[in-house]
């Protein structure tokens, strides 16, 4: 016996090995999209394309642009004041996403850092869904790329074409301001689609957990078991410490870099020296739009998840109140009220004015945040202590997404909104006298 070896169940030796992915699978498309954006890293090869682009169209290009076409010497129309905060910009939260994106699928895998590997466990409902997000997510970062891509193009191509002989250049005219052009063109759409990328992957991943809380919703319809609806919450809550745990520095690092550059850009436009025009600021002010709806991409999506996270409380103790309401009236003889519940679920809520205001609530009522009654399945097989530390615990476990222990909540989006705005204030006192 002495001789037999006793094989390990589990070899500790190992490390977590990263979710092996298939050609053809769900994120053959995906992966496609990611190829022709040159920030594909499944191979040596691609790897070192995928770094070579970032250098030459996030580094170089911006850098070339800013310090040998900034041309001062042009006319007021082609000159250039506040290009070097749009090459900063542009370029500092592009290698924030670039770099962000690399560390992700590099650690998790592609299959890892979606979900997808986890998909396995959730309803058809959401398998289904959460698929026809993820196609839907590449068409919003091409929404969202490409009018702001349309008017940068209209821009270059009228600068470079009415300031020729104003534009540093090498050689022939034409020819120098073509590949000028095209190579700035370039890195614009380069740096905004990777910015994009990141922020609406984010909202893909919410989107997600907004799916399994949908599904999750369910379980207080039926007769379920305390346990099973424990453990479904308990796991939907690591899901979401996950992301958090992803992003925050993301997250983080996203609202320094561009409510930096929008005080910057508001101090250098309101100086009684600025001239402002939509030749000289125009490109600005593009800037500023896409650093900043990228920005409500991030924080609407993580505040969403979050409301709907913490609409499980409402939920479970409107559960609890039905439940507890039908089991009394059961137990003093009293005709049970659950038929008069369904009836009532099929007719709007009414109010103590005695108007339907099934209508003004429109698409804001869900599964988790509703006025609808609950059916009492429950009072027949789970007992009142259950329904209480069920809610107890939901109570003092309020879940979301969270950056650092600071819940990305709508009091967080107000505190935001406070802090900035009293920043705005105070500058535009110290510039234009407001006070």
């Amino acid at each position: 016996m002495g001789d037999n070896m006793v094989e390990p169940l589990v070899d500790r030796t190992n490390k977590l090995a990263r979710t092996i992915s298939h050609a053809q699978d769900e994120l053959h498309s995906f992966r496609t999209y990611l190829r022709w954006m040159c920030v594909d890293q499944s191979n040596i090869w691609m790897a070192c394309l995928s770094w070579f682009m970032f250098i030459v169209f996030g580094l170089v290009v911006p850098a070339v642009s800013l310090f040998l076409l900034a041309c001062p010497s042009c006319d007021a129309t082609h000159a250039r004041p506040y290009d070097w905060v749009v090459q900063l910009s542009l370029s500092s939260v592009s290698a924030l996403s670039f770099v962000c994106l690399t560390g992700f699928v590099k650690k998790y895998g592609l299959r890892r850092f979606l979900f997808f590997d986890k998909l396995c466990d959730e309803s058809e409902t959401v398998r289904k869904c959460y698929t026809v997000q993820l196609n839907r997510s590449l068409k919003m970062v091409s929404i969202f790329v490409l009018p702001c891509f349309i008017a940068e193009t209209a821009y270059k191509v009228w600068w470079y074409a009415s300031g020729a002989s104003q534009i540093p250049f090498l050689g022939i005219v034409w020819l120098s301001d073509t590949v000028a052009c095209f190579m700035e063109l370039c890195s614009w759409l380069y740096r905004t689609a990777v910015f994009f990328l990141v922020c609406v992957l984010f909202r893909l991943i919410c989107n997600l957990q907004v799916l399994r809380l949908h599904d999750f919703a369910q379980v207080f319809h039926a007769d379920s078991d305390v346990g099973s609806i424990l453990a479904e919450h308990l796991r939907i809550r690591r899901h979401l410490r996950i992301i958090s745990h992803r992003y925050r520095t993301f997250i983080v690092w996203c609202l320094v870099l561009i409510t930096g550059s929008q005080f910057t850009s508001l101090l250098i436009t309101t100086k009684p020296t600025s001239e402002l025009n939509i030749y000289r600021a125009g490109e600005l002010a593009m800037c500023s739009i896409t650093l900043l709806t990228g920005l409500c991409i991030l924080l609407r999506s993580a505040t969403k998840i979050t409301h709907k996270a913490q609409a499980v409380t409402c939920l479970a103790s409107k559960w609890h109140v039905c439940a507890t309401l039908d089991s009394f009236d059961a137990n003093d003889g009293e005709t049970p009220r659950t038929p008069a519940i369904h009836g009532r679920q099929a007719l709007p809520h009414v109010g103590t004015d005695g108007e339907s205001d099934g209508e003004d609530a429109g698409d804001e009522e869900d599964e988790l945040d509703n006025n609808k009654l609950i059916p009492a399945y429950a009072y027949s097989t789970i007992s009142y202590q259950k329904r209480q530390a069920l809610v107890t615990y939901l109570e003092n476990n309020r879940t979301g997404i969270t950056v650092y222990g600071f819940t990305l909540d709508r009091s967080t989006l107000h505190t935001i909104f406070g802090i900035e705005f009293s920043l705005v204030l105070w500058l535009l006192g110290k510039t234009v006298g407001i006070s």
